[in-house]
C-alpha cells in the first residue's frame, strides 16, 4: 500500500508546499527571461540611440549662455537635483527654449562647460559642449563642484539632441 500523497515536496530538504516541481521550473525560466529581456532592451537603448549627423547642420543658432540668476526657476530645480551625475535637459518655456548640459561631480574648483556647436538640422536641434578642465597657472581649491551650461534661444519645436 502506498503511503497517501500530503501535497507536499521535498526540494533540498526544504518543504515546499502545494508547488510542484514543474511550476518552479516554470517560474525561474519566467524569470531569466524577463531578466534576458530587460538586458537586451537596455543594450538597445545604449546602442541604438539616434547619432547627431553634422552633415545634415542647416544653420548656427544665436543663443545666449544664462548666468545661475537668469535660469528660470523651474529649470533651476532640475539643474539642482541632476546635479551629481551627468545630465542633459531641454526646457521650453514662454517662447523660449532653454537647454542643459551637465558633467557630474567634479573634485575640485577650475573647470568650466563650453558649447563648442549649436545649430540646427532638419528634423533637430543639436548641441555639443565641451569640459574644460582648470588652467595649469589656475589656482584651484580642492571642494567638489558641478560644472553645467545652459544656454537660452528662441523656440524651435523640434528634438534636441545632444553630441
Amino acid at each position: 500500500m502506498r503511503p497517501k500523497k500530503s501535497g507536499r515536496l521535498r526540494d533540498g530538504g526544504k518543504e515546499l508546499r502545494g508547488i510542484r516541481k514543474t511550476e518552479i521550473s516554470v517560474c525561474i525560466l519566467h524569470r531569466i527571461g524577463v531578466i534576458l529581456a530587460a538586458a537586451l532592451l537596455a543594450g538597445c537603448a545604449a546602442g541604438c540611440a539616434r547619432q547627431i549627423d553634422s552633415s545634415k547642420k542647416q544653420r548656427d543658432l544665436e543663443f545666449t549662455v544664462l548666468d545661475k540668476e537668469d535660469i528660470p526657476e523651474e529649470l533651476g530645480k532640475l539643474i539642482e537635483e541632476k546635479k551629481e551625475d551627468p545630465f542633459r535637459i531641454s526646457f521650453a518655456d514662454q517662447g523660449l527654449l532653454y537647454i542643459a548640459e551637465g558633467y557630474g561631480a567634479r573634485p575640485t574648483s577650475g573647470y568650466s562647460v563650453e558649447v563648442s556647436a549649436l545649430y540646427e538640422t532638419e528634423d533637430a536641434v543639436c548641441m555639443h559642449t565641451t569640459l574644460m578642465g582648470p588652467e595649469k597657472d589656475e589656482e584651484i581649491k580642492e571642494a567638489v563642484t558641478y560644472p553645467y551650461v545652459a544656454v537660452r534661444l528662441g523656440l524651435i519645436e523640434k528634438e534636441v539632441l545632444f553630441d
